[in-house]
């Protein structure tokens, strides 16, 4: 099971399959930003969010990746415009192979800073914060 959702997630992020992602999505998930404090709650939320930063990112790789039965720690590096990042996805699934729990850590603070400004343009745009 643990490579099927590997796979699957992959599929996610390198062919952009976003009808995949809100499969995956867990009606409740709680997802964990960078960028801010409190966590989102909810599929669609999370869905935007995820699906606007594989828009945002540019050159993404997984470097490592390790894996538990339902959690999995995947660091990863990309560029946001001409800032390089580094970060780690934490993932838990859970037994239905749904995700319920994202959480993005990342740095430097420049990357970081500009992925900030980037995903606030698009939430106001779309109407998820004012």
């Amino acid at each position: 099971m643990t490579d099927e959702r590997l796979a699957r997630w992959h599929k996610v992020v390198f062919e952009k399959d976003l009808t995949l992602l809100h499969e995956l999505l867990d009606e409740n998930v709680e997802f964990h930003s960078p960028t801010v404090w409190s966590p989102k709650q909810g599929r669609e939320i999370t869905a935007y969010i995820l699906a606007m930063v594989i828009d945002i990112f540019q050159s993404f790789e997984y470097h490592r990746e390790w894996l538990n039965p339902n959690d999995f720690a995947l660091e990863f590096s990309a560029t946001v415009g001409d800032k390089k990042v580094k970060g780690i996805d934490l993932i838990r699934w859970n037994e239905a192979g749904k995700i319920i729990h994202f959480e993005v850590m990342m740095r430097p603070i420049n990357g970081l800073n500009s992925l900030f400004e980037k995903m606030t343009e698009r939430l106001h745009s779309a109407g998820f914060i004012s």
